[in-house]
This record gives structure tokens, C-alpha cells and sequence, in this order.
């Protein structure tokens, strides 16, 4: 299965409680899905190089994971449509 790597900003005004739910509901989407999550890190509150949507820092999160491409259409639906990231980056690993 191909490996993918993601990386998604959150809004950095959320609560502790929020970021741990966030993280766990795309972990499951993607479980859902029958990805395998490899690696979790979070990275924690950061400044950002330039303002996003107002914001001028946010917490970053990244994901390891091995799936197939439906995974990662669902996962990318799911970033687009909550108000909490402000920014998503996927990306397909060199095998």
C-alpha cells in the first residue's frame, strides 16, 4: 500500500479538549477507511510564516499513514469542510 504523510493546522484559539477530539475524529476517519496511522505528532502551537484566514499562528499536526487513495479523498473532504483547519497539506511518500 502507498504511504502518505499529512499535515493539518488548526485553529490556535481552540481548547485542549477540542485539539484531542479533532485529532482522534480524522485518526478514525482514516481507520474508517482501512489506513493504517503509523505516526501521530503533535507539534503543538506555532507561529506561522504569514497570516492564514487572520490567524497568526496555529497547531500543527502530522500523520504517517499507509492506505489506498480513497482514504485520502475522504480525509481531504473532512479537512475542507471543518472550520477548525486552517490549512492541510497530503502528500504521497517515495517508496
Amino acid at each position: 500500500m502507498p504511504k502518505y504523510e499529512t499535515m493539518f493546522i488548526l485553529r490556535p484559539e481552540l481548547p485542549d479538549e477540542q485539539y484531542d477530539s479533532l485529532v482522534e475524529k480524522f485518526k478514525g476517519i482514516l481507520e474508517g477507511q482501512q489506513a493504517e496511522v503509523t505516526n501521530v505528532n503533535r507539534m503543538g502551537k506555532r507561529r506561522l510564516a504569514y497570516e492564514v484566514k487572520k490567524f497568526r499562528e496555529g497547531y500543527y499536526v502530522l500523520f504517517n499513514y499507509t492506505g489506498v487513495g480513497k482514504a485520502t479523498d475522504e480525509l481531504e473532504r473532512n479537512y475542507r469542510i471543518s472550520d477548525d483547519v486552517i490549512r492541510y497539506l497530503i502528500i504521497k511518500e517515495d517508496e
